[in-house]
């Protein structure tokens, strides 16, 4: 069985001729431990393609199946239940709170799972120390350099041991050396048996990844 699995899944915004139709009905699956990029230039769908399967979206058509359980028309409060627990989302901006230390930032999800303070506060350090900071538990968000903000991230991602990490353009904001630091930090974990779906505009990772979704007007051109 498939990690993931799209069924028709459509997202159109508005109705009559004003319709937009951000992304046409699509057949997709994702195997577990893979590392898959997707392509397409602005517009193309890509981005609405992440929120369907990061569950920040509801699709107006088609079934989504994630583990096989079909989650694409659950109740506000069961979608984030699950997007807890199953999906660990990376943003190009970090999305980190500055006021919180870095530790805290990590431990922010397993806060909403309930997961007891001594185990989360065990298991964030852990983490951050996988991707190398750490040294670093107390620093602000504020203290660290964006590529060491998008490690925090990657960590925080990984804090419930979802099922799948989605990356939306998570080298967008960093130098070229830096994009390639977290790119290999995919792939270790991609070895490991994480599947990791990424959003990306840069066609040198063509290369890096085991498979390429390329959208263009909301249509899957390629997979």
């Amino acid at each position: 069985m498939s990690l993931i699995q799209l069924q028709g899944i459509s997202r159109v915004y508005g109705s009559g001729p004003a319709a937009v139709h951000a992304l046409r009905p699509t057949d997709l699956s994702v195997e577990e431990g893979t590392f898959v990029a997707i392509f397409g230039a602005s517009g193309s769908g890509k981005s609405t393609m992440l929120n369907m399967l990061g569950l920040l979206d509801e699709p107006t058509s088609g079934n989504y199946l994630l583990e096989g359980r079909n989650v694409a028309k659950l109740s506000d409060a069961d979608r984030s239940d699950i997007r807890c627990r199953k999906i660990g989302i990376i943003f190009q901006s970090f999305n980190l709170f500055s006021h919180f230390s870095i530790l805290e930032n990590v431990c922010m999800p397993m806060r909403f799972a309930g997961v007891p303070r001594h185990e989360m506060h065990e298991r964030a350090a852990e983490l951050l120390d996988r991707v190398g900071l750490g040294s670093r538990l107390a620093h602000s968000p504020s203290q660290l350099s964006g590529g060491q903000c998008q490690r925090v991230a990657i960590a925080r991602a990984l804090a419930n041991r979802p099922a799948v990490l989605l990356a939306d353009e998570p080298t967008g904001n960093l130098d070229e050396k830096t994009g390639d630091e977290i790119i290999g930090i995919f792939h270790e974990l991609v070895a490991e048996g994480h599947t990791v779906v990424m959003v990306t505009h840069n066609a040198e990772y063509e290369k890096e990844v085991q498979r390429i979704i390329e959208l263009h007007d909301g249509n899957v051109v390629r997979q």
